[in-house]
């Protein structure tokens, strides 16, 4: 996993953290064990928080994986909330309910196999969280659908934005450029990026834990999503 913050903040990022409970700890070395990458304790705790102070009681992934940030988020909804879990994989998906039945939450984790950007729209809103984390060069129609479901005041947070598929100097650049990147990985989050910070309704941030996520929260003036008409 990229580290986006010097050796003195992450120490004390791990100091001022609780230890991640014993399921998680698994799910991590799961993850390094498979090679396959995790947000990391210090961006699930995020999550986890976000969740929190949203009073957040559904919540939609794009892109689950085995179920570790999906671990960290499903705890804090309450008993008649629930959490989405998108995977193409549906070996991944089978690893993500052995874990996700055994952790301390009484909220419903439903396992959807298959393209997300196809499951979001079996699902009608709204959704307090939105979390993205799949095919970066996706991300720009991730976020559309996401808009659509979304509850007011809702959030949509994307991971990878700093590092992992990309890097931040070629996002920067690709930003700055309005296009142009070498691989589609870093043209989605550059556009990505330039869409949230521009998006009316919005008010978005960038914050440098883990690999780099983006929170955009829906202000007051975020305009609903517009009714289909006939004909």
């Amino acid at each position: 996993m990229g580290r986006l913050l010097d050796t003195d903040i992450t120490a004390l990022l791990t100091a001022g953290h609780a230890e991640p409970s014993p399921l998680l700890a698994e799910m991590a070395a799961h993850g390094e064990d498979r090679s396959f990458p995790t947000v990391g304790p210090d961006v699930g705790r995020f999550l986890r928080v976000l969740a929190t102070l949203s009073d957040a009681e559904r919540v939609f992934e794009f892109g689950s994986g085995f179920g570790y940030s999906a671990a960290w988020m499903l705890p804090v909804l309450p008993a008649d909330g629930e959490l989405v879990l998108t995977d193409h994989d549906s070996d991944r998906l089978a690893d993500a309910r052995s874990f996700l039945d055994r952790a301390d939450a009484d909220a419903t984790a439903v396992f959807e196999a298959g393209d997300a950007l196809d499951t979001i729209t079996d699902y009608e809103g709204p959704f307090d969280v939105v979390f993205i984390d799949h095919d970066k060069a996706r991300y720009p129609a991730a976020f559309e659908h996401a808009v659509d479901v979304l509850a007011p005041g809702g959030l949509i947070v994307a991971d990878n934005v700093m590092a992992g598929p990309v890097t931040a100097p070629a996002v920067t650049d690709a930003v700055r450029d309005g296009g142009g990147a070498a691989d589609d990985a870093t043209a989605g989050v550059a556009a990505y990026v330039r869409r949230v910070r521009d998006a009316p309704g919005f008010e978005t941030t960038l914050v440098p834990l883990g690999e780099g996520i983006a929170v955009s929260a829906a202000t007051d003036d975020t305009e609903p999503p517009s009714e289909p008409t006939d004909g």
